[in-house]
């Protein structure tokens, strides 16, 4: 599998497909038994768990179903935490973290706390921190499942609107309507990307 930079990719599988299992291994949480893996020129297979670390909070921005934020924190908070954990200064994380809340639409959001919002604000909030860091490829698990059909049809939106500022997206499905919101779609079979 090759996935160009600036590409919007859609895999689309069945439960027990084998999606986890890509969607770890290309989020560097897995590690390869067999083959190779190469992001932004870094053989992935070769490296140790402190290279893995670095290249998660750097080259990956994850986007969950459930959107994983931290619900002590506020959404601001929770979009600065990839450039905090990264040793870039408050002040600065800060700015970064109001630009991108703003690009998402969510500028006035910034002091709720995520039980406060929609799931579909909840989602946004989830987007702004994976986009924070300008990682090399958005990783998206599912994100529309927890969502209902209008709010999931606004995330596909956006995911497009990304796509054509030059992010590069793939998207881990196992809905056929969500995958064709991508410029490609691979199909995942029993473990085999088609």
């Amino acid at each position: 599998m090759q996935v160009a930079k600036g590409e919007f990719v859609s895999i689309l599988g069945a439960s027990g497909s084998g999606k986890s299992t890509l969607m770890n291994i290309i989020g560097c949480m897995d590690t390869l038994d067999t083959g190779s893996y190469i992001i932004d020129d870094i053989c992935v297979e070769n490296s140790d768990t402190s290279i893995l670390a670095t290249i998660r909070n750097e080259k990956i921005g994850f986007i969950f179903q459930k959107y994983h934020l931290i619900p002590k924190y506020t959404v601001e908070q929770n979009v600065m935490m990839p450039l905090l954990i990264r040793g870039t200064e408050r002040n600065i994380a800060k700015n970064s973290a109001k630009d991108i809340l703003e690009m998402v639409g969510l500028s006035d959001r910034g002091q709720h706390k995520p039980s406060e919002l929609s799931g579909g604000q909840q989602q946004r909030v989830a987007i702004a921190r994976a986009l924070i860091t300008k990682p090399a490829i958005l990783l998206a698990d599912e994100p529309t499942g927890a969502l209902d059909s209008k709010t999931g049809k606004e995330i596909l939106a956006l995911f497009k609107e990304l796509n054509s500022q030059g992010n590069t997206i793939i998207q881990i499905t196992h809905d056929t309507s969500v995958a064709k919101a991508g410029g490609r779609i691979l199909t995942l079979v029993d473990g085999v990307l088609t």
